[in-house]
């Protein structure tokens, strides 16, 4: 039987690849390993996802990656020598080895791997996603999108729902700032790499998403209506 979506059965904080996998399915989809600490994706105090999910959410999963499909898709019919493939909500696993450190996006795009059925790594993502909710705190958020800048995935888009409707109210896109700006004398910054907002769009934007990087990618809003 299901567990229930804000239930959190008793299992160890601290967990790895392997213990997790001995978990019933409806329990460890619903885990994230941080270096092997258990983060739970569908509530507690380190949501980044909300647990009861919305149909919305879901159905803005779809649409952003068959748009990105199209467009990584229509780059690749440009130029023969590149190959990319979107998903969505499939696991990247930090580190060169091992499965106990990863996070699972809504949506990204990746490099084709070597062969069917690989784990992904962070070094073949070329773009991450995560579709927000209002209650979605910054602090959930900014967790999740450090992890990505750590691992140096050079694009990260956040898809915000509007409060009040079924529609998308904004779409930000991030760039990878890998050199930090000034800082005083004796300051380091917390994290090697961050990430610089380089495009935002709203439903305002009669032209729809339009961005050319990391290849060029057009998606008109009627494409991510519900």
């Amino acid at each position: 039987m299901p567990v229930p979506p804000m239930q959190h059965p008793d299992i160890p904080t601290h967990m790895t690849w392997e213990e997790l996998e001995r978990l019933p399915d409806e329990i460890a989809s619903r885990i994230e390993l941080w270096n092997g600490r258990v983060v739970w994706i569908d509530g507690g105090p380190e949501l980044c996802r909300p647990g009861n999910k919305p149909d919305e959410h879901q159905v803005f999963i779809g649409r952003l990656w068959n748009a990105l499909e199209r467009a990584a898709r229509k780059d690749m019919a440009n130029d023969p020598e590149r190959c990319w493939r979107a998903s969505f909500e499939t696991n990247i696993f930090f580190g060169r080895t091992g499965k106990s450190d990863f996070a699972t996006p809504d949506f990204m795009v990746r490099r084709c791997s070597g062969g069917p059925y690989q784990d992904i790594r962070a070094d073949e993502v070329l773009l991450v996603g995560e579709v927000l909710s209002p209650s979605n705190t910054p602090v959930d958020i900014d967790a999740k999108k450090g992890r990505y800048a750590d691992a140096g995935i050079p694009w990260y888009w956040e898809v915000h729902l509007a409060r009040d409707d079924s529609a998308i109210h904004t779409v930000r896109a991030h760039a990878l700032e890998t050199r930090p700006g000034q800082l005083p004398d004796g300051v380091r910054p917390l994290h090697p790499a961050n990430y610089l907002a380089i495009g935002e769009w709203s439903p305002a934007d009669v032209e729809g998403i339009v961005i050319d990087h990391p290849f060029p990618i057009h998606i008109p809003w009627s494409e991510l209506e519900f």
